[in-house]
């Protein structure tokens, strides 16, 4: 397992690296902040493919959701933890050359402590989301669960579906492509990935499990410890806030093109 680990810590490092170098190189008109912005994305929709592809590979090759294993599991969390932290880095970098590139030289002429807590107060669920899944998720996976539920880590595996989507509609902004039919069909399939794999995952969890021990879903929860399903809201609950994100986004886009493109430069911002 500890190769896992080390191959992870080489692989998405040396994406991060690899990428900021070409994107650098091909885009000679791009700053140093839109370079980061679509390094950090696309390292982030490879990491959600992997992860999208092993957990289709768990779920379906458990039968019974509680004591069937697959060695996928305990391989792909080790090898996706140096994902994390390295994400939390992508994402102070970028947040600390975009806010350069608007002219904040006061705050960010140089890294220190302000411009780390400028990124814990601008993105912090997503930050808390990553040290959650470090600290608290990783363990109990590898330590506390006693071999049962790969079919639900797989499950929760999937949830990355909708990633590599998120990433596709910010790297077409970042192209200057937000008015095409190209990002307004991605948008719709955010949307609908988004439901699907990050919401609808966790009533599918609860009826599979339901179907196996001949429980109607509606009892399904008292049939849980407790800490099973406080595990399931803590993590349920920032995805119906991100989704209602979306949802405002996407309206507000909706708004804009009908009442037509004017203001359309006005309020992009190129690497948000």
């Amino acid at each position: 397992m500890f190769t896992a680990l080390v191959c992870g810590a080489v692989v998405f490092p040396g994406l991060f690296y690899s990428f900021r170098k070409v994107l650098k190189y091909t885009f000679t008109h791009w700053s140093d902040a839109d370079v980061v912005s679509v390094s950090e994305r696309l390292v982030s929709a490879i990491h959600a493919s992997l992860a999208t592809a092993a957990g289709v590979t768990v779920v379906t090759s458990c039968r019974d959701v509680m004591t069937d294993s697959h060695w996928l599991v305990n391989w792909f969390v080790l090898f996706g933890a140096p994902y994390m932290a390295n994400d939390i880095y992508a994402m102070y970098l970028s947040r600390y050359h975009t806010q350069k590139a608007r002219g904040n030289s006061s705050l960010y002429s140089g890294h220190s402590l302000q411009t780390v807590k400028a990124l814990l107060l601008k993105d912090r669920m997503l930050v808390l989301h990553h040290l959650v899944l470090l600290f608290i998720f990783l363990p109990i996976t590898l330590f506390f669960r006693r071999g049962l539920g790969d079919f639900f880590i797989g499950c929760l595996f999937i949830t990355e579906f909708s990633t590599p989507f998120v990433s596709i509609g910010k790297i077409l902004i970042q192209l200057g492509l937000d008015d095409t039919r190209l990002h307004r069909i991605n948008g719709i399939i955010v949307l609908l990935s988004f439901f699907a794999c990050r919401i609808l995952v966790f009533p599918f969890m609860y009826w599979m499990y339901g179907q196996q021990f001949g429980i109607p879903l509606h009892r399904v929860v008292f049939h849980l410890p407790l800490h099973c399903n406080v595990g399931n809201l803590v993590i349920l609950a920032p995805q119906i806030y991100w989704f209602t994100l979306l949802l405002r986004k996407a309206n507000r886009l909706y708004l804009r093109q009908k009442g037509g493109n004017g203001d359309r430069n006005k309020d992009r911002p190129k690497t948000d």
